[in-house]
Formats: structure tokens, C-alpha cells, sequence
């Protein structure tokens, strides 16, 4: 779903008119990323719970057994939309607190949505994590530490994002965000996910060693049905999603990124890591220096990381 109720300045990624893309659409996607053996699929935005039919789209994710997410704004969640979620099979959602108070940078704030998070914590019966922010832009870093705080005491993960701004670059961290950033990383629960290296280079603006397997281990799905490395990448290959081949995988796999080094794209970096100690990668894309079976993201041996976003 590209379409949003609100307009944070630091986003590039919605627009106020768009439809939905249609659900028997959305099914044929989903049943293609079930054939390239995928392991995740994360529905984004926009605001995906404006999709009339999200639980539909939920439920074919679980069909095909692979995991289920979504993140959103958290503005739509109601104790009848907590529950028609959980019936969907919904596993995890994510919502990003940007400040306490409201302002012209972003309206995802504490003040707003507290009373939704009181509703997760009573009634989801999957996992919740709250992402709070510093950088792009956002105003008071300290409300950070309150929104992670809050989440805290209500049972949720938690987690700090280091953002871009709307032309999705980033500038390092000043003494007061860093400050802060160093003091919610002692807070809350620890996830399998976490991977603090690359962050903690980019709060210092320092560039990251690393591989990325954006087009291989994550696929970005725009709302035309578009494969691209990632949400500031789009563009890149945009092969439509029912011909992305296994071969399309491999090649993705073995080619390197320019932007790498300052990436900010955090799903990315987690699902890279799997590969990071293996399998060099070339500045001119190959697609014929290692079988399919043994390190393609498409195997039964290689879980593939989706985000559907804008749908």
C-alpha cells in the first residue's frame, strides 16, 4: 500500500492518492515468493493496514508456512484489528515512535499512539517490537529514551534505528544523539536479529566492510510488483517479480553494491550476515561461479528475506 495517512518529512516512500494493489495481485505474489523459496515477508508501506483485505494477504503468507510481519504506523490498530490479526497468523509487527509530542517532522508520536500500544500489550498474540529513532531530522533525541522506556515496562522489544532523511542519505550521529543512542542500547530485550556492528559505524560515519545480497537474500516488492535491492535503491534490476528467476538470485548474490558502505537499510544488513564471511563478490555482474544448491538465496539451504513494500 503506497498510500499513507501521514507524511513524515524523512520518508521517501508513500504518496496521499495511490489504491491498493489489488488482492488476487498481491496472492500471485506471494505464491511466486513461496516458489523462490522464501523464508520472510515483511508488508510495509505506506500503511499496510489500510489495505481492505491485509488479513487475506496475512493468511496466504502462512499458507505457504513462511513468516509473516508487518510495519506500520500503528494510527489503525483498534482491539477488533488486534484480534483479526491474530486470527490471520500474523507473527511480528513493528512500530516506529519517532517523538512524544507531534510535530512538522513526524506525527507517529508517544502522545498519539500510547493508547495502541495498551491495546497490543492486552490482546496481540504476536510479537511486538517499537522502534524508536534519532537522526534525519528529529528534533529532541531524548524522547527516544521515554518511547524505549514505554516499551519496555509494557513487555515489548525494543529497538533504535539510526534514519536517512528524505533523500536517504545520513549524517553521523552529534554528541547528544549519540549520547542517547549509547544509553537505549543498555535498555529492554535482545533479539536474535540484533546486529549492532554496522550501526555502530554509521553513528560514527565510519563506512561498513561488508556483503551485500540485496537482490539474492532480500528483495524489495514495490507496489508494481518491481524487484529492487532495496527501499533507496529502486531501480535496481526492477525485473518484475514473476520472472525473477533463480538465476536472477545468483547473479544478484555475486554482485556488489556501490552503496553498501553507508547503508542504512538495516534488514538488509541482517539478512547479509548469513554470507558475510564467504562468497566474494565482483563489481561486474557474474551469475556462473557458484551452483545454485550450495549459496543461491532461492535453496531450501538459503532463507530469503522479503520486504513487500507498498503493498
Amino acid at each position: 500500500m503506497r498510500r499513507c495517512n501521514l507524511a513524515c518529512a524523512y520518508c521517501n516512500e508513500y504518496d496521499d492518492f495511490s489504491p491498493p494493489v489489488p488482492t488476487d495481485e498481491m496472492i500471485r505474489r506471494i505464491d511466486r515468493l513461496a516458489y523462490l523459496n522464501t523464508a520472510i515477508v515483511t508488508i510495509s508501506g505506506g500503511e499496510p493496514l489500510m489495505h481492505p483485505e491485509i488479513e487475506t494477504i496475512i493468511q496466504r503468507i502462512r499458507h505457504h508456512g513462511m513468516i509473516a510481519g508487518i510495519i506500520t504506523n500503528g494510527y489503525l490498530l483498534t482491539p477488533k484489528k488486534i484480534e483479526a490479526l491474530n486470527d490471520s497468523g500474523l507473527e511480528h509487527l513493528q512500530i516506529s515512535i519517532d517523538n512524544i509530542q507531534p510535530d512538522d517532522v513526524s506525527m507517529k508520536s508517544l502522545k498519539v499512539l500510547d493508547k495502541k500500544l495498551e491495546y497490543l500489550a492486552e490482546f496481540a498474540e504476536f510479537a511486538v517490537n517499537i522502534n524508536s529513532v534519532i537522526g534525519g531530522g528529529i528534533r529532541n533525541p531524548e524522547d527516544a529514551e521515554i518511547i524505549t522506556k514505554r516499551a519496555v515496562d509494557l513487555g515489548f522489544a525494543s529497538s533504535v534505528g539510526i534514519i536517512h532523511d528524505g533523500n536517504g542519505s545520513m549524517k553521523p550521529l552529534n554528541r547528544r544523539e549519540e549520547r542517547v543512542y549509547r544509553e537505549i542500547k543498555t535498555y529492554g530485550k535482545h533479539s536474535y536479529s540484533r546486529i549492532y556492528w554496522f550501526q555502530e559505524n554509521l553513528a560514527r560515519g565510519e563506512p561498513n566492510d561488508w556483503r551485500c545480497r540485496a537482490g539474492a537474500r532480500y528483495l524489495y516488492v514495490c507496489e508494481d510488483g518491481l524487484v529492487h535491492y532495496c527501499s533507496q535503491q529502486r531501480g535496481y534490476p526492477a525485473i518484475p517479480l514473476e520472472k525473477y528467476t533463480f538465476a536472477d538470485i545468483e547473479r544478484e548474490y555475486f554482485t556488489k553494491k556501490p552503496c553498501a558502505p553507508h547503508c542504512t537499510v538495516g534488514c538488509v544488513q541482517k539478512i547479509s550476515v548469513i554470507d558475510h564471511w564467504r562468497d566474494p563478490q565482483d563489481d561486474v555482474q557474474s551469475g556462473s561461479q557458484m551452483p545454485l544448491e550450495s549459496s543461491a538465496a532461492g535453496t531450501e539451504f538459503a532463507p530469503m528475506s522479503v520486504d513487500a513494500q507498498k503493498s
